[in-house]
């Protein structure tokens, strides 16, 4: 990601972590710009001119895999203070004469970690009993500390889990202070950027929205764009993002799908087109989607077909409209890292989204996806900034692929139908307990198998509908979110009673990881 070179800068070196992405948003939101660059790519060290410190990432592999770790080690002599996090704490132990080795025992989840010594790094970090809970995942650990280094703090099963050089200014956490889950994690990188980089603020949501016009700009050009609009957070604040930086050169394309929520085609088209006064063509396939998606059960291949799908309609158009030459879509950073690793590290692939790793190889457009670097709440910060309202700004996440993937196995029009009923049933009744705006997201799926019912003095047999409501800060990870009993009984028999279709209605209470958010 690079918005602009002039910045005084923190620079993240990934190697391949899920939460790389997780570290510059921190950063950012300490108001400091930050910028990611993949660890094959440090050669020139040119690019460290305005770098007030460096971050080096977590990552799947270990330091003893050395034919795919690249990392110039005369980054450590440019005098730059340097933060190692989880692997990047390991590779700095390694190069500095250090030992790992492969831990006895492996640490997943919370863990304890006690202070041994202080540090500036954990000024205001651990608690009175010198103690405080943060989130491990690693299998490998610093065993032998390095010549000029003192062990800050200890947990059970790693003696060096935060180590530090202040001479050289190198400091090293085994654990991620980037997550929720590590408690004054914020803290800790807050005390790196400021009292030891030296950091100035110098970032907010308003820079950032100009920042990204002007790259808009620079990228299309002078040509016409369109934008594929579905009426979701993401797209709607991409297609008022090119809107302003384009203007009438900007053509947004609403398809129905016909997987889409309850009413949702009117609601896109009235608030765009009559509302916003934009640019819009609004196409009905949704039997063409059905069609192709007759007797297919395989979820990664329903998203490729919605994915190819949709390429083909905007194609179409952008021939009728002609001199189109790019296609806008709303993907967000935690769609890339699922999909595929954005920086070119060993990020392992989780899922295909339909806009990136289920798009066609070969595309006559060309893709524009400024909010790709980004997560869910700065994209709604910077809606804000756009001046889009807050009842589209605050709307749940709608996958691309919508209730494809919330009906497990094959899609019939009758189960659609059924869903999108249960869905609306669902949201409705969050509204009027005052919990939408608590949660993340929230969502009905259909599950593929049926039960056995009795109502009245009969016996039914039919769907099994689940319900999942999430609490998430970005997306990364998430827990379900605790309803009362009364409310759960509430909801249940409400679906129950006015849905033909379902007797039996489950909640969801497992959190991510180990699960994704949606189903497929």
């Amino acid at each position: 990601m690079s918005l602009n070179n002039n910045l005084k800068k923190i620079l993240i070196i990934d190697f391949g972590s899920q939460f790389t992405q997780l570290i510059a948003r921190r950063i950012r939101e300490l108001g400091v710009f930050s910028e990611i660059i993949s660890h094959k790519k440090t050669n020139n060290l040119k690019i460290f001119k305005d770098v007030k410190g460096i971050v080096l990432s977590g990552g799947p592999l270990n330091v003893y895999q050395n034919h795919k770790i690249k990392f110039n080690k005369k980054i450590i002599e440019l005098d730059i203070p340097i933060l190692g996090i989880c692997f990047g704490h390991q590779i700095i132990s390694k190069i500095m004469g250090g030992k790992v080795k492969q831990s006895k025992f492996r640490e997943f989840g919370l863990a304890k970690v006690k202070k041994k010594n202080n540090s500036l790094l954990v000024k205001n970090f651990f608690s009175k009993n010198n103690v405080n809970n943060v989130w491990m995942s690693h299998a490998d650990q610093v065993s032998r500390l390095p010549k000029g280094f003192k062990i800050i703090a200890s947990s059970k099963n790693s003696n060096l889990t935060i180590i530090e050089n202040n001479k050289k200014k190198l400091y090293g956490v085994q654990f991620h202070p980037e997550v929720t889950h590590t408690d004054k994690g914020k803290i800790l990188l807050k005390n790196f950027l400021f009292l030891i980089c030296k950091a100035k603020r110098n970032w907010s949501s308003k820079q950032q929205k100009f920042k990204l016009i002007k790259s808009v700009r620079k990228q299309v050009g002078n040509v016409k764009v369109i934008c594929a609009l579905s009426g979701g957070v993401d797209s709607s604040v991409v297609a008022r993002l090119i809107n302003s930086a384009i203007g009438k050169k900007l053509t947004c394309i609403f398809v129905n799908t016909g997987l889409l929520r309850k009413n949702e085609e009117n609601q896109v088209v009235n608030t765009f087109k009559k509302k916003l006064k934009m640019n819009l063509i609004y196409v009905d396939a949704s039997n063409e989607f059905l069609n192709k998606l007759k007797n297919v059960s395989d979820p990664e291949k329903k998203r490729k077909i919605i994915g190819k799908l949709f390429i083909k309609i905007f194609e179409k158009y952008s021939r009728k409209i002609k001199k189109v030459k790019f296609l806008a879509q709303g993907t967000l950073y935690p769609d890339l890292i699922e999909s595929k690793s954005v920086t070119g590290s060993q990020t392992s692939k989780i899922k295909s989204h339909h806009n990136v790793g289920g798009l066609p190889k070969k595309m006559k457009l060309k893709l524009v996806e400024p909010l790709k670097y980004l997560f869910k709440d700065e994209v709604r910060k910077l809606g804000l900034e756009l001046k889009l309202s807050k009842e589209i700004i605050s709307r749940h996440p709608f996958p691309g692929p919508g209730l494809a993937i919330r009906i497990p196995g094959i899609i019939t029009k009758e189960k659609i139908n059924i869903l999108k009923e249960a869905d609306c049933y669902f949201i409705n009744h969050l509204r009027k307990y005052n919990l939408y705006h608590k949660i993340w997201q929230a969502y009905a799926a259909l599950l593929p198998v049926k039960t056995v019912g009795v109502m009245g003095d009969n016996r039914t047999y039919e769907h099994i509908c689940l319900l999942r409501a999430i609490t998430s800060e970005d997306g990364m990870t998430a827990d379900f979110f605790n309803f009362n009993k009364k409310f759960l009984q509430s909801i249940s028999n409400k679906i129950i009673n006015n849905i033909k279709g379902i007797n039996r209605v489950v909640y969801d209470v497992t959190s991510k990881p180990p699960s994704t958010i949606e189903l497929e």
